[in-house]
Formats: C-alpha cells, sequence, structure tokens
C-alpha cells in the first residue's frame, strides 16, 4: 500500500491543492483512495466534504491526532497531508509511514531558504534509501529565472523536481466543488495536465 506524504513547514505553498489532486489522481485509476489531513485546518478533510456522490470516491481518515495510525484495511494507496510547521513526533511517523514524500514548494528565495533544513533532512532520509522525495515548483513559469533557480538549489541536494505547477484559477474552482483535474473532462484542463505527466509518472513508479 504506497503512503505518499505531502509536506513543507512553511505555510500557503500549495499542500492541500498537491494532496487532494494526488488523491484524485490515485482514484481516477480505480484505486481505493484514503486521504488524511494532519493539518489542523483541515482543508483537505473540508474538500472531502464537497466533493460530489458522483465522483470517483476518496475515503476520508482522521490524522489529526498527535500520533498518526495505521491506515484501515481494504485501503490501497494513501494520500497525508501534512500541518505547517511540521516537526518533531508527527514528523517522525510520517517518514515511517511515507514511501514517497511530495514537497511543493514556491521558487522564491523565502520560500527556498525557509525549507533548507526540512529538504536537507529528507535527502538524509532518501540517501539512507527509506523513501523516495520528489520536489513540485508550484505556481512557478519553468520558463523562467525563478524556475531555473528553484532547480539549481534542490539538485544541489540530490532531489528531482516533479514538475511546475502554474498558477491558475482552475485549482480554486475545482477546489471548491470537492473535485480535481481528474475529475473533469481533459480538455477543460489540460494545460495543467501536461504540467502533471512527470509527477504521475513519479507517483506510479
Amino acid at each position: 500500500m504506497p503512503v505518499v506524504v505531502v509536506a513543507n513547514p512553511k505555510g500557503g505553498v500549495g499542500k492541500s491543492t498537491m494532496a487532494t489532486n494526488i488523491a484524485g489522481y490515485f482514484a481516477s485509476l480505480g484505486h481505493a483512495v484514503m486521504l488524511g489531513d494532519a493539518d489542523r485546518q483541515q482543508s483537505s478533510r473540508l474538500w472531502l466534504g464537497l466533493r460530489p456522490p458522483a465522483a470517483r470516491p476518496i475515503s476520508g481518515w482522521d490524522a489529526s491526532d498527535s500520533r498518526l495510525a495505521k491506515p484501515p484495511k481494504g485501503t490501497t494507496h494513501v494520500v497525508l497531508d501534512t500541518p505547517a510547521g511540521l516537526h518533531g513526533k508527527m514528523f517522525k511517523e510520517a517518514l515511517q509511514l511515507a514511501d514517497k514524500v511530495v514537497v511543493p514548494l514556491q521558487p522564491s528565495i523565502f520560500d527556498i531558504y525557509a525549507t533548507r533544513a526540512f529538504l536537507d533532512e529528507l535527502a538524509e532520509h532518501r540517501k539512507a534509501g527509506k523513501m523516495q522525495v520528489g520536489i513540485v515548483g508550484m505556481r512557478v513559469d519553468p520558463r523562467t529565472i525563478a524556475a531555473d533557480h528553484l532547480k539549481e538549489f534542490v539538485e544541489g541536494l540530490g532531489l528531482p523536481v516533479l514538475g511546475y505547477v502554474r498558477h491558475t484559477q482552475n485549482y480554486i474552482h475545482l477546489a471548491a466543488r470537492g473535485l480535481t483535474l481528474f475529475d473533469v473532462a481533459p480538455g477543460r484542463v489540460e494545460r495543467d495536465l501536461e504540467q502533471w505527466q512527470g509527477i504521475c509518472r513519479w507517483l506510479d513508479k
């Protein structure tokens, strides 16, 4: 059962957007998906409450307690949305559960250096062979100098950039209806699905 943890100790970087769309991707493949929300704001849990009955099912998992429990039987794929300031016991437990860690990261110098120690620690876990780690550039145009700086910084840590997610209202409008890019006609979100190709390939490894 693959467990994908979406984490970044900095707030406002798009963790819930990433977590819900990863869950939506797995659900679109017919998997039994559980979306856990360890964030006090419970954004992912709120999103699940908005999800229409006709959409592919995604189960909720109350992961807001100080101790993370194992997902219930019958689940084939787990996505865990984590809080800003993730550290200490919950951080260690999340890493123990994780097969893959996705780090949404904006390309500003402030965001990059606010997460430096966190990324260093993840890189060490990756070197130890305990899990896979991938970075996703959030709200960024891959053709910009900022994107180049982000890629240079992350590759210096030995971590891959899985892709870049542009700043678009599509995510906002879909989230308001409990939906993801993978729940609507591909022609409506074609450009965004193209940006997810590298992320999806990595998730499927």
